[in-house]
């Protein structure tokens, strides 16, 4: 019946019996929405759901039950449905629902911006996974503070916008804040940038020079890669933060600053101070708070969150006409794991842009590592991808069947079904 009505408003649906053929359908094709029971065989609707968000957490998933209850609705909610509808169905409602819950898979550009994790709007800072909820909620408690904060985290996960983030929510959001990369200069232009040079300390010193503490006083510096910095620039460093005073390369005069540290890395701190390679002192010196941004690769949840607001910043920036990203690329991009995280996607998103063809960024566009890792990865059945819901279930009792080695009670606990079931799937498949 829901079939013959989705049918009626234009939608394509695949139907599925049970819990376990519906996570079989998910790890073998994109879907936009899924409408799903709780009371199922094999399987139920609440454990279905675990599953597919883990498999996929792009997808909205509505529960639908006749054994309405408080716990049930809680419960499906926590788990992360898109909503909850009581049967009998009010196929108005239900109407309204499922467009709600597609139009959060495929935006629209003329929309606003997707929603960013609480309270963090205008710092760039997109999420609204459990990772990206309790690093915000340690920003906005240690920002106030002057407490020097280490942020650690893989390259291209988003450091300095937590860095500028702590900045603009600290009392020093009037003063400047400072950005240096200590990876990109050698020791000594290290050095002058950041405690400054008088006329003739060096060759080429034609005139003396604030360094960047002076130029960050009253406000935050922000020392990004400060795990790449040499044993003699962290012992000058640590005499800064100790004593709130420098003096400039080649100067006499010493120089008091008001300064906050945040400092960044994508080294393991510890590991670099038993190896030697790193001061403990200044360690502990920068590390009063320490806050890790999770790599993208352990929060797929905020893949189209994220996707969604670089396709609008290109297109701005560009001024192209685009309508959104189709379903199989954004299940691609919740799939793919992402070594180079957030900078990644958003280098991914702009050239999926660039080569666009319609109106939606889709599959072909995006770079071709990308692409290759689809191949190697996301094809379910010998690289070819399953036309039907159908299909996918045999790709998948194939598949356990020759992982078991023929033993059908053992691909039937496997597949979570009865072994009645598997052989009568068997037989109406005509596996052999």
């Amino acid at each position: 019946m829901l079939t013959s009505l989705f049918s009626e408003w234009g939608w394509l649906s695949a139907e599925a019996d049970d819990g376990a053929t519906a996570v079989a359908a998910v790890a073998a094709g994109p879907f936009d929405a899924i409408l799903m029971d709780v009371r199922m065989t094999t399987m139920d609707g609440m454990e279905a759901l675990k599953r597919i968000h883990a498999l996929n957490p792009a997808i909205p998933v509505v529960i639908m039950t006749a054994f309405s209850s408080v716990d049930a609705a809680v419960e499906a909610i926590k788990n992360g449905a898109h909503d909850y509808l009581t049967k009998p169905l009010d196929f108005d409602r239900l109407r309204q629902t499922l467009d709600v819950a597609m139009g959060h898979k495929r935006q629209h550009d003329d929309q606003p911006l997707p929603p960013e994790t609480s309270s963090a709007a205008g710092t760039g800072i997109i999420g609204s996974s459990r990772l990206m909820r309790a690093l915000w909620e340690m920003i906005v408690q240690v920002a106030p503070t002057e407490a020097n904060i280490l942020v650690t985290g893989e390259s291209g996960t988003g450091k300095e916008l937590v860095a500028s983030a702590l900045h603009y929510r600290s009392r020093r959001d009037q003063g400047p804040f400072i950005k240096v990369n200590c990876a990109a200069l050698a020791e000594n232009l290290l050095e002058s940038e950041l405690f400054g040079h008088e006329k003739g300390a060096f060759t080429g010193a034609d005139r003396k020079r604030e360094g960047r503490f002076v130029q960050a006083d009253g406000g935050t510096l922000f020392l990004d890669e400060i795990g790449e910095t040499t044993p003699a620039m962290q012992a000058k460093l640590l005499r800064v933060l100790q004593e709130h005073e420098l003096q400039r390369v080649g100067g006499q005069e010493t120089i008091r600053v008001d300064v906050r540290i945040i400092a960044a890395t994508n080294r393991d701190l510890e590991r670099e101070v038993a190896a030697g390679r790193f001061r403990e002192d200044l360690y502990y010196r920068l590390n009063v708070v320490a806050l890790e941004v999770p790599p993208l690769c352990e929060r797929h949840g905020d893949i189209p969150l994220l996707a969604d607001y670089f396709l609008r910043k290109f297109v701005e920036k560009n001024k192209r006409q685009v309508l959104g990203i189709t379903p199989e690329c954004m299940d691609l991009l919740v799939r793919y794991p992402w070594p180079g995280n957030v900078r990644e996607l958003e280098n991914a998103i702009e050239r999926g842009m660039i080569f666009m063809r319609g109106e939606y960024l889709e599959v072909d566009g995006l770079p071709l590592a990308i692409q290759r890792w689809a191949g190697e990865n996301m094809s379910p059945a010998a690289g070819e991808e399953p036309a039907t819901l159908k299909d996918a279930e045999r790709a998948l009792i194939v598949k356990t069947l020759e992982e078991t080695g023929g033993n059908r009670s053992e691909a039937a606990r496997r597949l979570q079904i009865t072994r009645k079931t598997l052989l009568s799937k068997i037989r109406n498949y005509n596996i052999q």
